[in-house]
């Protein structure tokens, strides 16, 4: 889903507000992104109007990250809107997990503007082709 302006759509789900903003002032010149501080929220912005990638935290309170993914994946409408994962873990379980659950990718907290750009533009441009 691209806004009016041709902008890809980018939902950044994080209880974090200072990762929220790190995300908004990476991406925000180049993509429409919308934010949501837990799980539930991103589920009713998602369902209403599907973006075209979730930056998701994995560690949140009340629905984590991993809740949210397998409540993504039970919905029609947003079952194929690929999901990088924001964390501060480094269990290599934890990812493996969220890789088989269809995570396209991680990007780690504290988190680089710089990569968390390449990997979003990476992930859109496959989402596309």
């Amino acid at each position: 889903m691209t806004d009016r302006d041709g902008k890809a759509v980018v939902l950044a789900v994080d209880d974090t507000p200072e990762n929220l903003d790190v995300v908004k002032g990476a991406l925000g010149g180049d993509y429409l992104i919308k934010a949501a501080i837990n799980g539930l929220i991103a589920l009713k912005i998602a369902e209403k109007v599907p973006p075209d990638l979730i930056l998701l935290d994995i560690q949140m309170p009340g629905m984590d990250g991993f809740e949210v993914m397998n409540r993504l994946q039970a919905m029609e409408a947003t079952c194929r809107i690929p999901v990088i994962f924001l964390t501060g873990e480094s269990d290599p379980g934890i990812k493996q997990r969220a890789y088989e659950m269809g995570a396209r990718g991680f990007v780690t907290k504290p988190i680089d503007g710089a990569n968390l750009k390449n990997r979003v533009a990476g992930e859109l441009a496959k989402a596309r082709s």
